[in-house]
């Protein structure tokens, strides 16, 4: 173990991808920006639903869009390599701040980049091939220690087996649900929307995404595999990217998945891009090792293994809380189970008070239709939502106002089922990372 974090390797993968990286983040922001997203996501709502424990990230209104200009321009900039440590940082903060207003918006790959760009802000990314290796002529190397490049390797690895692992249950491998509702309504596809009429070809693309990303990142890390793992990698995220509407997500992986390449691929790359562009030349050119100080490589290495430590488990805190996890969704998140489900949901909301007052909530008054139906299946969001209009009605004249939910949820196709005991005021219950013993069991 001690040899392995002595040894050195060339900086290059970690630079290919740090302006890979960054230039997609760029591109994701600008898009974002020009389809009016920040508007109708977060300055529109009047209301939104924060993480548990971060209820002081806060919507900035219009301000929004100056943190998305922070986060694009901070992402060019790590792309460029100029500033990079606090450029590294602020995409960090930007990002995850963006992520935690409103878990309406949660999906996997906006968590992954989260993380990936926390590892950046510890790995020396800038010291080659980088405006700041350019005008410094004193941070330049072309090698850095093996676990720099690694620790991408093994984030990107966790990340495909334990959403393999996450497949391995009987409604994707044994009914290809999901797989079986979504892909029919793509049968209008050119060319290969004819094979979304046949119930075998549901079952194919579930059992292959399911071994896909369970052995993927095994034949990415050897060399004699890796050249057609990357084409499966390229031909998966593209069909991807073509059946569902996931962003930039499959295009961030394609590009995180050269990590695994040798370093003289990445170095080739390299010197195609300065054929291109020849002054960049100076901004390579070096002989030393970037060596982290004694105290910083053994404070970067401990926030490294906290943090894969914590990886390791949460995909599995499932297994603290009972119920069906789809049914619950506690510990759901962050574990990377990526669109294993389709729920849909019905919510009536009754708010009461000691007087006999009582009134039938319309939801379209107080959420939009996004939020409305995410809040609909997520029983957690229910309760935020139950003390939203318990402060509101308070506010209107209601005395000690009670709120109850008549849920009704439908799980993968199937018939819809009641979700809430409607005899629980949500308005006296206090979110928990317990389990909610208020949501009835799901017995199928």
């Amino acid at each position: 173990m001690s040899n392995y974090f002595n040894r050195t390797t060339s900086v290059a993968p970690l630079v290919v991808f740090r302006i890979g990286l960054g230039f997609m983040l760029f591109l994701g922001t600008i898009r974002f920006w020009l389809n009016g997203w920040i508007e109708g996501l977060y300055i529109s709502p009047k209301y939104f639903f924060p993480y548990y424990g971060f209820d002081f990230v806060v919507p900035l209104g219009n301000y929004t869009y100056a943190l998305f200009f922070i986060c694009g321009l901070s992402a060019l900039f790590v792309a460029l390599g100029f500033l990079y440590r606090l450029s590294s940082i602020t995409l960090f903060l930007s990002f995850t701040y963006i992520e935690l207003i409103d878990k309406t918006t949660y999906l996997n790959h906006y968590y992954f980049i989260t993380l990936i760009c926390f590892l950046m802000m510890f790995l020396p990314a800038h010291v080659y091939f980088s405006v700041d290796a350019y005008r410094k002529e004193h941070i330049r190397a072309n090698t850095v220690p093996q676990w720099c490049i690694d620790s991408i390797k093994l984030f990107v690895s966790t990340l495909y087996i334990c959403a393999g692992i996450a497949k391995i249950n009987p409604d994707w491998l044994l009914h290809a649900l999901p797989l079986k509702i979504w892909l029919p309504a793509r049968n209008d596809m050119p060319i290969i929307g004819f094979l979304f009429n046949y119930t075998w070809v549901f079952y194919l693309f579930s059992w292959f995404g399911c071994i896909y990303d369970l052995c993927i990142p095994f034949f990415l890390w050897n060399k004699r595999t890796r050249i057609v793992a990357y084409f499966f990698v390229v031909v998966f995220h593209v069909l991807t990217s073509m059946l569902f509407p996931i962003g930039m997500f499959p295009y961030i992986m394609i590009i995180t998945a050269l990590i695994f390449f040798s370093p003289t691929f990445h170095e080739r790359i390299i010197s195609f891009i300065i054929d291109l562009l020849p002054t960049l030349s100076k901004s390579v050119a070096s002989n030393k090792t970037y060596i982290y100080s004694n105290f910083k490589k053994r404070f970067v290495l401990g926030v490294f293994f906290a943090f894969f430590a914590i990886q390791f488990v949460m995909p599995f805190r499932y297994l603290l809380y009972p119920g069906q996890l789809f049914w619950t969704e506690e510990g759901y998140r962050f574990s990377w189970r990526v669109m294993l489900m389709e729920k849909a949901g019905y919510t009536q909301f009754t708010v009461k008070d000691g007087n006999g007052k009582y009134i039938i909530v319309n939801n379209e008054e107080f959420l939009t239709r996004q939020q409305e139906k995410m809040m609909s299946t997520q029983p957690d969001m229910m309760l935020q939502y139950a003390h939203i209009l318990a402060d509101y009605y308070e506010l209107q004249g209601f005395v000690n106002p009670s709120v109850y939910v008549d849920a009704y949820v439908a799980l993968n196709g199937r018939i819809g089922k009641s979700m809430v005991d409607t005899q629980v005021d949500l308005a006296k219950e206090k979110e928990s990372l317990g389990h909610k013993y208020w949501i009835i069991n799901y017995n199928e």
